[in-house]
């Protein structure tokens, strides 16, 4: 059975947990470096990325999350989880500077690309892997502005990247959390019991 963590410092860590469960994975909320014993893949949710990275900083996670993937563990980031797990930011906020990132996914992510809070939608996405159409809510999501060459492009929306994998990580711009739809969670469950 697979052993998936939740960063859960912020954001829709509690939906992911919720999705992992009805799946019958056994889940633990990671808040600190030690909570990562024993995992097989982390789930970093979408909330704040600036408060994110700030509360990882507080919490010495940096080096311990690239520690645990370098040793095999399946990561997978949504919306502001999938800012955190990129090599390059776009459009942070001016008075934060530049932003920390993991720097495990060769993309440049933009932020926000799809609008404000207020232009929050929800749309059926082709992804690769997937039978049939995957709602999609997306919620000041980002988009993936440039992906390397080792990156698999699993979806896109009028021609941006918004689902893309590179080895083990997976990364979503949008909120599968928040659909009851858990093909996208049960495809990174499968990952994640599969050897490297």
């Amino acid at each position: 059975m697979a052993r998936i963590g939740v960063l859960a410092l912020q954001g829709a860590f509690r939906e992911h947990r919720a999705a992992l469960e009805r799946l019958g994975a056994q889940v633990a909320e990671v808040r600190l470096a030690a909570d990562l014993d024993g995992l097989h893949g982390l789930i970093l949710p979408g909330g704040e990325s600036t408060t994110m990275a700030r509360l990882m900083t507080e919490y010495a996670l940096w080096e311990p999350l690239r520690a645990f993937h370098a040793r095999g563990g399946q990561l997978w980031g949504t919306c502001a989880g999938a800012i955190l797990l990129s090599g390059e930011v776009q459009g942070a906020p001016p008075q934060f500077g530049r932003q920390d990132s993991l720097g495990l996914l060769d993309v440049t992510v933009q932020r926000n690309a799809f609008g404000r809070q207020i232009d929050s939608f929800t749309t059926g996405l082709d992804v690769r892997g997937l039978d049939g159409a995957f709602p999609a809510v997306f919620i000041r999501a980002p988009a993936f502005a440039r992906v390397g060459e080792g990156v698999e492009v699993l979806a896109e929306y009028e021609g941006q990247a918004v689902a893309v994998r590179q080895g083990r990580v997976l990364a979503t711009a949008f909120h599968p959390e928040l659909t009851g739809d858990d093909r996208l969670h049960e495809l990174f469950l499968q990952g994640c019991l599969t050897p490297a």
